[in-house]
């Protein structure tokens, strides 16, 4: 059965009353988390989802000012854990820890805090479990698979006082700070639109296929909290991103999450109260690739302010001028900022400043990592032994992600509909159905 709203707000009112819903929540100081480890003392770290991702994080890892140790790495697969093993072992110096159920790694009382880069529908989940056994949790984007995920999220943070770090690692770009600080001030005026874009040259999608399990993989771990199906052909590489909704959240999931994060910090927003989208799948329609592959979203909020989403997965032109970024509109002028830098223009048009970054994060290229996803995890680190504050705590980002699960809930239901601007709920009863997913028997995230 589909979780709904009314059901986890009823299940959960015993157990966290005060917890505000839909993603809200205060920050909290560093001195107020329930820190495990000492300033001075090594951290014993995990990493769950050793696909394109878990690269980015070795540079952090081994870096002596993190004082980290990578004890474990997991993942279902044991070719991914094998490979992983190699490389980690090659870049730090030391062999880490085996092991294909996140489950056994968080039995070890040892491990302080772990990654998680798995697929999406294992992000929510894990990281609840992660923390319910007294973990920190860096967890990679998009943090949740569902609305419903985020209010748990949300929950498990408050009811188990652990730092989460949602990785969206340009909140940690000095570049972007600096540029948004200076919006916030009125550098382009009265700042009132945000178009975050997107655009990649993805190639055919197999169409899936009924097959055998690969060999070396654990389908059942891979499925976890999602419902059993038979194994269909080159899912579990990547292109469960594209086959249909029980691992992925599409492309607004998978990249849009960046860019729509940015507007809405940039324009000082939280949720909107109108939500359309117009979304199709466009390049190679015979192939296996289920969702939209092109979107334009719009998002209005009730201060007349707008952000917009122009994605195309699978047509490269450059129509802002790079791969993706985001562009603020004010009054007095404008910013386009991508990851590596933002450019200032007046109302005229005029260039009047360029920050030439030398930031090296990647943009479109498959697993992406860099100097700001370093940055980013050794915030991470830092809060958790409570000398810095979060750059992006799990009350912030689940904000961000309800942009990607409305426009795709849009896009499911072939309509657009109006938001509680200060709840998140959707007033749209067809919409609501969405609001949440079936889990697996026993898979169920509770807190």
């Amino acid at each position: 059965m589909t979780t709904t709203r009314r059901n986890f707000i009823k299940s959960m009112a015993a157990t966290t009353a005060g917890v505000a819903v839909g993603g809200v929540a205060k920050g909290m100081s560093p001195k107020s988390y329930k820190k495990v480890i000492g300033a001075n003392d090594k951290m014993q770290l995990a990493i769950a989802g050793l696909g394109r991702r878990y690269g980015a994080f070795i540079d952090p890892i081994k870096r002596k000012e993190s004082n980290v140790e990578l004890r474990y790495l997991c993942d279902v697969m044991d070719s991914s854990l094998e490979k992983a093993g190699e490389r980690c072992k090659k870049s730090l110096g030391y062999k880490s820890k085996l092991e294909k159920d996140v489950r056994k790694v968080l039995e070890d009382k040892d491990v302080d805090a772990i990654f998680i880069a798995t697929p999406d529908h294992w992000h929510a989940p894990g990281t609840v479990m992660a923390c319910q056994a007294g973990k920190h949790v860096y967890v990679e984007k998009p943090c949740s698979h569902n609305m419903f995920e985020n209010e748990i999220l949300v929950a498990a943070q408050q009811k188990y006082n652990k730092v989460i770090q949602m990785g969206n690692q340009q909140r940690s770009s000095a570049q972007s700070q600096d540029i948004i600080k200076q919006i916030r001030n009125g550098v382009i005026g009265d700042a009132y639109k945000g178009l975050a874009f997107y655009s990649n040259s993805r190639p055919v999608c197999p169409n899936p296929k009924k097959a055998a399990v690969p060999t070396g993989l654990d389908w059942d771990l891979f499925q976890g909290p999602s419902p059993r199906k038979e194994y269909m052909h080159d899912t579990w590489n990547y292109n469960w991103h594209w086959y249909g909704w029980d691992f992925g959240t599409a492309e607004l999931g998978n990249n849009a999450t960046h860019e729509l994060d940015v507007a809405r910090w940039a324009l000082g927003l939280t949720y909107p109260s109108k939500v359309y989208v117009e979304a199709a799948k466009r390049n190679f329609k015979e192939d296996g690739w289920e969702m939209y592959d092109t979107m334009e979203a719009t998002f209005e909020f009730d201060n007349g302010k707008a952000i917009v989403w122009d994605g195309k997965s699978r047509n490269a032109f450059k129509t802002y001028g790079a791969g993706r970024g985001t562009i603020i509109f004010g009054t007095e002028g404008t910013v386009w900022m991508d990851r590596g830098r933002y450019e200032l223009y007046d109302r005229t048009g005029k260039k009047i400043k360029d920050s030439k970054s030398a930031s090296q994060e990647a943009g479109t290229a498959l697993g992406g990592g860099g100097d700001l996803t370093t940055r980013h995890a050794q915030n991470f680190f830092n809060a958790v032994r409570g000398k810095e504050e979060l750059t992006s705590p799990i009350s912030e980002g689940t904000i961000s992600q309800s942009m990607v699960h409305y426009g795709n809930i849009a896009y499911r239901i072939g309509k657009g509909f109006e938001v509680d601007s200060k709840t998140g709920r959707i007033f749209d009863r067809e919409a609501m159905e969405l609001w949440g997913r079936t889990y697996e028997p026993g898979w169920e995230p509770k807190i």
